[in-house]
């Protein structure tokens, strides 16, 4: 009688191919999450948070409702994800505009005019500024936008108060920093909800740009440091 011989694949074979098939999920998992967000976003900018449907986003992303709820709790963990990637988005290209530009006025206006440009993108406009408080709430809304674009402006206020002797500590860096974001949050409102969008843009870099040519004045007049108030 002859015996049959089993054929065992080495451990380390068995291993390769279950890492194979793992790497193959996560991908196919990560593919469908950015799908679902793509979709979303596309409809959110579209048609607003209250007009887009939970059937619409997985029809277009085309992926099961099981498959939403395997990366979002809901609608609003969806838009969610969506805002702080066009948040995300929008803080980089102020961060690439300021990046490596040595001269600190030029900074603050290139960082303007990068902020303004966004915030007249349709799909900032739509998600952030419209829809983005009432979805969020204003208090997860404002922490949002300053985990995203806070650093920014305070990287732009930093170097415009250090500025010959018109430099200011550290403490006084941050309030201002934080006074010139909620202007700056103001202005992006302003401009995003304006009929001619282009024409409040103009407005409001006048408006700032006013703002920074005073405080140019002071530094190059030689003004003495500015401290914190005890």
């Amino acid at each position: 009688m002859t015996k049959s011989v089993t054929r065992l694949v080495p451990t380390s074979s068995r291993v390769r191919a279950a890492g194979r098939g793992a790497g193959r999920r996560a991908q196919y998992s990560a593919s469908t999450k950015r799908a679902l967000v793509d979709v979303a976003q596309e409809l959110f900018t579209e048609q607003g948070y209250a007009g887009t449907s939970l059937d619409a986003i997985v029809a277009g992303a085309r992926v099961t409702k099981g498959a939403l709820y395997h990366h979002f709790v809901g609608k609003q963990a969806l838009f969610e994800a969506v805002f702080e990637r066009v948040e995300r988005e929008a803080s980089q290209a102020i961060h690439d505009a300021i990046k490596g530009q040595r001269d600190p006025w030029e900074k603050a206006r290139s960082g303007l005019r990068a902020f303004l440009l966004a915030v007249r993108d349709p799909t900032y406009r739509r998600v952030v500024v419209q829809d983005g408080p009432a979805v969020l709430g204003y208090e997860r809304f404002r922490e949002q936008e300053e985990r995203s674009t806070f650093g920014n402006v305070l990287a732009i206020v930093s170097s415009v108060l250090e500025t010959g002797r018109f430099g200011a500590d550290e403490q006084l860096q941050r309030t201002f920093a934080r006074i010139f974001f909620g202007a700056m949050s103001s202005a992006g409102e302003s401009v995003s909800l304006a009929e001619d969008a282009e024409t409040e843009s103009a407005r409001v870099e006048t408006a700032i740009g006013i703002i920074l040519t005073g405080l140019q004045a002071l530094a190059e007049a030689g003004q003495d440091a500015p401290t914190s108030a005890r």
